[in-house]
C-alpha cells in the first residue's frame, strides 16, 4: 500500500512529504535541515525536540508526520524575524540561559508556548510547563531567569502595543 502525502507548513513555508510515517524530528532534521529540534530520548520525556505545533509545543520525536496533515509547524529557526531575534530567544541569550546548548531550542520552545497559554504566569506554572524538558548542565538557575526575563519582556510589549 502506498503512503500517501502529507501537507504541512514549517515555519511559515509549505511543505509536502512523501514518507509521512517518520517521525517529525526525522523529517525537520534530514528533510529541511532544521537542527533546532534534537533527537535524545526519542520517547517525548526530555524536550530537547520540543517544537510548537499549531501554536502549542510538541515533542516532534513522538508525533508522525501523517498525523500533522495541514498543521502549522514552527521551530526555533522560523522565531527570529530575519537577523532580529524572537523575545524569548533574547531574553535566553541576555540571562546566559544555556551551558552546553542542547537543550536550549526545546526551552526556547517551551516558553514561546507557555507565554502563549499564560502571558504572566506564575512560579508554579512555569515549574509545571518544564517539567518535561530536562537540562544536564545548568542546573535550571539561568534558565529560570531566562524564562523570568521572556516574561517581563513580552508584557513590555504587550503594554506598548
Amino acid at each position: 500500500m502506498a503512503e500517501r502525502e502529507t501537507a504541512l507548513t514549517v515555519n511559515g513555508r509549505e511543505c509536502t512529504f512523501a514518507a509521512p510515517s517518520a517521525a517529525l524530528v526525522d523529517v525537520l532534521r534530514d528533510e529541511l535541515g532544521l537542527t533546532g529540534p534534537k533527537l535524545s530520548c526519542g520517547q517525548g520525556f526530555c524536550g530537547a525536540c520540543t517544537v510548537l505545533v499549531d501554536g502549542a509545543a510538541a515533542s516532534s520525536c513522538s508525533v508522525l508526520v501523517a498525523d500533522l496533515d495541514g498543521s502549522d509547524v514552527t521551530t526555533v529557526e522560523g522565531l527570529a524575524d530575519g537577523d532580529r531575534l524572537h523575545p524569548v530567544q533574547r531574553a535566553f541569550a541576555e540571562q546566559s540561559g544555556f551551558q552546553c546548548g542542547y537543550c536550549t531550542p526545546g526551552m526556547v520552545m517551551t516558553t514561546v508556548a507557555l507565554l502563549a497559554e499564560h502571558p504572566d504566569p506564575t512560579d508554579a506554572e512555569i515549574a509545571a510547563y518544564f517539567e518535561g524538558n530536562l537540562c544536564r548542565c545548568t542546573g535550571y538557575a539561568a534558565i529560570a531567569a531566562a524564562v523570568r526575563t521572556a516574561v517581563r519582556t513580552a508584557g513590555e510589549v504587550r503594554r506598548a502595543d
